[in-house]
């Protein structure tokens, strides 16, 4: 299990033991929460001070000792909740043509969208508690973009991010880390197509690509608007997540097509996978060490973790920044 946890280690100097952090978490409902909570119980191991914000009308956001809990008014109740879950993921295994299933999974996440927004809303304009986020002083924020609340109230207090997600549609966290993102070679949601197309292929994948302007701005512009208000500034969804430190991404390319990715994109894919029995010792075999098994052999040899000075991600907060530097040396077995 170690194993998986050593991806993290980046996240983790950030708030190291030496200089224990004050993390806000604002997470998103559902399943998207179970992963995070799993980190949350490493960094509560670290010994940093973590304060989980959600609506009163939460469904698995449960509380627990590994974090202080804080609840807000919700303007829907819970079975309100429990329906708009359902609906976001009653059309992921459906068979139907790619045009319906397109047109459906708009439909629902417009839906779930403006649910969303209500909340945040909530939150956003809840006086008690931004008093309290902006007197608490927290050193980063840890959130789930698909719903960028947690974002909005970085930016209004200045406070560093730390996403953690899978991926957002119409890659707009691709775009909001300025990473390349060439329709002629990355596959689209929904194409069916992998990473080597013919031609008519790159241009339904182009198509598709042009489609994701439209459908992304309608149901993100609900997002946008809130938090243009809120900020007092015009901003788009694009804009607003630019300015994240670091994407904790729940992703490996075991299984992903290769795609280009910025240096503080870092992928943690598995880490919410149930715990196996650890492999067998391959010494010798294709050049890999019976170190194998030790906890982040693999990470602590490779050029980049065991570099004298390791890179800087791109965007990154100054006080996360400043921690970084001066904790990097975790990276080293």
């Amino acid at each position: 299990k170690s194993a998986r946890w050593a991806v993290l280690l980046l996240f983790l100097c950030c708030l190291s033991p030496a200089a224990a952090g004050k993390l806000l978490v604002i997470p998103m409902e559902g399943s998207h929460w179970l992963s995070m909570k799993e980190v949350l119980a490493e960094l509560n191991k670290k010994g940093h001070e973590i304060v989980v914000i959600a609506p009163e009308s939460r469904l698995l956001i449960d509380s627990s000792e590994m974090y202080e809990m804080k609840s807000y008014p919700a303007p829907f109740k819970k079975e309100e909740m429990q329906e708009v879950l359902h609906s976001m993921t009653a059309n992921t295994f459906s068979d139907d043509p790619f045009l319906t299933r397109f047109m459906n999974t708009w439909y629902h996440f417009k839906q779930s969208s403006s649910t969303f927004q209500a909340l945040c809303r909530s939150l956003l304009y809840n006086k008690e508690m931004m008093k309290y986020i902006e007197e608490s002083k927290f050193d980063a924020i840890f959130t789930d973009p698909l719903t960028p609340c947690g974002q909005i109230i970085a930016l209004k207090f200045s406070i560093p991010t730390v996403f953690f997600l899978r991926s957002l549609p119409c890659a707009i966290d691709i775009h909001a880390a300025q990473a390349p993102d060439p329709p002629s070679y990355v596959p689209r949601l929904f194409s069916v197509n992998t990473d080597h197309m013919t031609f008519s292929q790159r241009v339904k994948n182009f198509l598709i690509t042009l489609s994701e302007t439209f459908t992304c701005n309608m149901a993100y512009s609900g997002f946008e608007t809130l938090a243009s208000d809120f900020l007092q500034k015009p901003i788009t969804i694009t804009q607003l997540l630019s300015h994240g430190s670091i994407w904790l991404k729940r992703l490996d390319f075991v299984l992903e097509y290769p795609m280009p990715i910025m240096p503080n994109m870092i992928f943690i894919g598995g880490i919410n996978c149930g715990q196996k029995k650890p492999l067998s010792q391959l010494g010798g075999c294709h050049g890999l060490s019976p170190a194998i098994n030790q906890p982040h052999s693999s990470l602590a040899h490779s050029p980049l973790f065991s570099s004298p000075n390791p890179p800087t991600p791109m965007g990154m907060g100054r006080r996360i920044e400043r921690m970084y530097n001066t904790n990097h040396c975790c990276y080293h077995q």
